[in-house]
């Protein structure tokens, strides 16, 4: 327990150093804790530390994990791939889906909703163009948004993207750079109900590099628990 609060607030100082050197607020940018592959007891933990705000990977392994995690509040979001025989369990279990590549599966997370529920997603962007990752293409965002926003039951509230890994995190710039431009570009569309505010980029090994660059959400596993097997 000590150890996650300590890795914790240290975690939020270096954050808010990142800030001020991007001449930012601390409060601009969250934490959403990646709890993939941890036990709900390490949840706990890090609830009971005041994190409130996890990331899973996997529905099927969040629906196997979150019934057991006994701290109440927390906020869960899907950040892995989302097959569409997955959207039914997704939705029960998630209150946000970052990982929206797609139109189809867009229109998939829409047909699944409840009537009086609505789904806040992000748009996952491929800005590294890497064939073995999930996103939209760069040039395919605005077509793809303009389509998304036609649907009733999703809230589109920002762009997500996983960069190409580089052993030097300053390489990750550019990758954030352009993220953070795309986001500017489609608020300059002005298109009804789509709102812009969530950039969620930068994890373990470049978040400092990408709160520099404008994220307002980092995803962070390994340096808060550890690295472990899956």
């Amino acid at each position: 327990m000590s150890h996650i609060v300590s890795t914790l607030a240290t975690l939020r100082e270096t954050m808010a150093e990142a800030c001020q050197r991007a001449g930012r607020r601390p409060e601009s940018v969250q934490l959403l804790a990646v709890s993939k592959t941890q036990p709900a007891g390490m949840v706990d933990q890090a609830a009971m530390a005041g994190q409130r705000m996890f990331g899973e990977n996997r529905v099927q392994e969040a629906r196997e994990k979150i019934p057991l995690v006994q701290q109440t509040g927390l906020h869960w979001h899907l950040i892995g791939p989302l097959q569409r025989n997955k959207v039914k369990l997704a939705v029960q279990w998630f209150e946000m889906i970052q990982s929206v590549d797609s139109v189809d599966l867009a229109r998939e997370i829409d047909r699944r909703m409840a009537p009086d529920r609505i789904m806040p997603i992000l748009l996952q962007v491929n800005v590294g163009g890497e064939v073995q990752k999930s996103g939209l293409a760069p040039q395919a965002l605005e077509p793809a948004l303009l389509e998304i926003a036609q649907l009733p039951r999703l809230s589109v509230q920002g762009l997500m993207t996983v960069p190409p890994y580089e052993e030097d995190p300053r390489s990750t710039r550019p990758y954030f750079r352009q993220l953070a431009n795309l986001a500017r570009a489609m608020t300059a569309l002005s298109i009804p109900g789509v709102s812009m505010e969530t950039l969620s980029m930068g994890m373990s090994h470049d978040f400092e590099v990408a709160i520099e660059e404008g994220a307002t959400m980092v995803r962070i596993g390994s340096s808060l628990f550890g690295t472990r097997d899956g």
